[in-house]
């Protein structure tokens, strides 16, 4: 993917370590008034955020849109679901998909690509306590080998 007017919005760090990430898929997002502004001026968290597929609609609820300072009356609800665009085929994927046991919908970025807003989601997999502690013992491992590898070449 080349990244020519890309920026990151907010990323979502939590859903990595939950999850095993299998599929991505980049999607739009349905905003209303100042929301974008908001979203250009990197006021937004996905940490709590999660994904559902209701009526052959998929909605994210959670994502925390700060309210634009200038704005006024035209400021909505923060914490309001919000629909994401995809094609009805995906869609169709996505709820075959989750209907398996232990896979869910996460949200995992949100970016500017060029003048469009876009969320990524991942079709993704729980994973176990043994399973994070793995993860957390080989990003030690690799931060003690890098750590000696700068004090051998100082």
């Amino acid at each position: 993917m080349v990244r020519e007017n890309f920026k990151l919005i907010a990323n979502n760090k939590k859903a990595r370590h939950d999850y095993f990430l299998e599929e991505n898929y980049e999607c739009g997002i349905c905003l209303h008034g100042t929301e974008v502004k908001s979203l250009r001026m990197g006021k937004c968290s996905i940490k709590e955020a999660f994904v559902h597929i209701e009526n052959g609609e998929v909605i994210l609820y959670g994502m925390h849109i700060s309210p634009y300072e200038k704005g006024n009356i035209f400021n909505t609800d923060p914490l309001r679901p919000k629909k994401l665009l995809l094609h009805k085929r995906e869609i169709l994927k996505l709820q075959g998909r989750i209907k398996e046991k232990g896979y869910t919908i996460v949200p995992v970025q949100v970016y500017l690509k060029g003048s469009l807003v876009k969320v990524q989601i991942s079709l993704a997999k729980g994973k176990k306590l043994y399973d994070k502690r793995q993860d957390i013992a080989k990003k030690d491992a690799r931060r003690e080998a890098e750590r000696d590898f700068k004090v051998r070449n100082l």
